[in-house]
């Protein structure tokens, strides 16, 4: 019996790792991800951020933009905006944010962080209303809208990415940022960025 027992346990060890070594690290970044900044920059910053948060819409309206001039634009960090949606209304921008195409996701996201008190709603109808009312001053008709927050692998995209920062990084709130592999926590301004940045860049 414990000889069986030990087998097993074995076996169970093994394909677990294989499982585990399959599993790809959500610091590695695909074709998928939505980024800004040069790939060979020697700092990548991943942001989890939900976009019905108020502290995201604040790093997104008063800090991003100090460090695409800074740092990103200048080729010293390589952003990577991530989805991390903690309700439903989130969840809706997050899905059509993923139907812009990715030359004009940078504006459109920012406008919503901006127009977030326009669009966040208890009522999942008047949030999908007003959402739609935003896209399409931007172009977007009523059938591409209706077709990208109806598509569940989407969705399942979406929030497996949730899951994922989760497992490994045990990411809890947001604005989380995973600064060259390491996780910090919470809205900062741009002074809190630079010490950040730059130490890095100092080493």
């Amino acid at each position: 019996m414990n000889k069986i027992t030990s087998i097993t346990l074995i076996i169970i060890f093994f394909l677990f790792s294989s499982l585990n070594a399959n599993e790809i690290s959500v610091l590695e970044i695909t074709e998928s991800d939505f980024v800004v900044g040069n790939e060979n920059a020697p700092i990548t910053i991943i942001e989890y951020a939900s976009m019905s948060c108020s502290h995201c819409a604040s790093f997104h309206n008063n800090t991003l933009g100090d460090i695409k001039t800074e740092y990103i634009d200048t080729g010293k960090v390589r952003f990577v905006f991530r989805d991390f949606p903690f309700d439903y209304p989130a969840l809706l921008g997050s899905m059509v944010m993923q139907c812009i195409p990715k030359d004009i996701r940078y504006d459109y996201m920012n406008a919503l962080y901006m127009l977030q008190h326009n669009w966040i709603f208890r009522e999942n109808t008047k949030t999908k209303q007003e959402l739609y009312k935003i896209m399409q001053s931007g172009g977007m008709t009523k059938n591409e809208f209706d077709s990208c927050l109806s598509n569940a692998d989407l969705e399942n995209y979406i929030l497996e990415g949730v899951m994922a920062a989760q497992k490994e990084f045990d990411i809890r709130s947001t604005p989380s940022f995973l600064v060259n592999g390491k996780l910090i926590e919470g809205n900062k301004n741009i002074k809190e960025f630079r010490q950040i940045i730059d130490k890095i860049l100092s080493e």
